[in-house]
């Protein structure tokens, strides 16, 4: 079955869905919506790999280590939060007003970089990119600064050699550009593959040099609630944005206050789609056309 839409960037291989994993993603395929499940450090690269492999075609990962790692920070066990927990987490995140939903208090010492690791499982034909990974600088502990460059260059060679695309994670303070331009100067100097920046959360200013250097840039469901992004999805060429869902994290209206899944991308393509005054259907297909691009996914 072909698909009507791409989640680019979701974590159904997350413990939060250890209760209902496989019926999360039949529900997202019977509504035509493929997905790639996005590691973090060495386990959920593990997971996101191994759950692809479950399936012949609309699941795929990605391998990577995420920038608060650098600074000791690890994944929360999402099981351990009450469903009326997400909805305070994702507005906190989604205007900067709140730490990371993601980041934790480390748990064990098996989230350290590794190359060899990381290409072992980056050659696997269902792993369709690098990442996430980045830079974060939101509460930056300065001394982590450097190792976070660090790491970041480490995998935009491992996509060199391995000619996959990269999946950023790039943030700052609210209203910081930062980190944005210090990793658009660290891929201009190091990166010879495609690059999406994920849950994107910069100026129109910092988005127009991304399309400028043939750079994609994806957005989730806070744009369904949030209108500071309107600007920027109006100005963007249909052709260089993407749409994800971050889930189990910032679930789109009409529901949010729950657990966010890949289905529910498909909220995001409508916003997008209203936003730029243009007919859902067209949009959709132009947006599914991009994902299969940029990950080389074959149909």
């Amino acid at each position: 079955m072909e698909p009507k839409a791409f989640d680019i960037h979701s974590h159904v291989n997350f413990t939060a869905f250890d209760a209902d994993r496989d019926e999360v993603i039949k529900r997202a395929h019977d509504a035509g919506v493929w997905m790639i499940n996005v590691g973090t450090e060495k386990t959920t690269s593990q997971g996101a790999v191994e759950l692809s492999e479950k399936f012949e075609s609309g699941v795929y990962a990605t391998v990577g280590f995420h920038p608060i790692h650098a600074g000791g920070a690890t994944y929360h066990d999402t099981n351990e939060l009450k469903e009326n927990e997400y909805k305070k987490l994702v507005e906190d995140f989604s205007v900067g007003g709140g730490p990371h939903p993601e980041a934790d208090e480390p748990k064990d010492q098996a989230s350290g970089w590794d190359k060899k690791f990381y290409e072992s499982l980056a050659r696997h034909p269902k792993v369709v990119a690098i990442g996430e990974c980045g830079l974060d600088y939101y509460r930056l502990k300065e001394e982590t600064k450097e190792r976070q460059r660090k790491i970041f260059i480490e995998q935009i060679h491992l996509a060199n050699e391995v000619q996959k695309p990269l999946m950023l994670h790039v943030r700052g303070e609210r209203g910081d550009d930062t980190p944005y331009y210090d990793a658009l100067e660290l891929l201009e100097m190091e990166a010879k593959v495609k690059v999406n920046f994920h849950f994107f959360a910069g100026s129109l200013d910092v988005a127009k040099k991304i399309w400028e250097r043939g750079f994609t840039a994806s957005f989730t469901g806070v744009i369904t609630f949030a209108r500071a992004y309107e600007k920027i999805i109006k100005e963007a060429p249909l052709d260089m944005i993407m749409t994800e869902t971050d889930c189990p994290y910032a679930t789109p209206e009409p529901y949010r206050g729950r657990r966010n899944e890949p289905v529910y991308v498909l909220e995001v393509i409508k916003k997008i789609a209203r936003i730029r005054g243009e007919e859902y259907e067209k949009v959709a297909e132009q947006l599914k056309e991009n994902a299969i691009g940029v990950f080389g996914v074959a149909i």
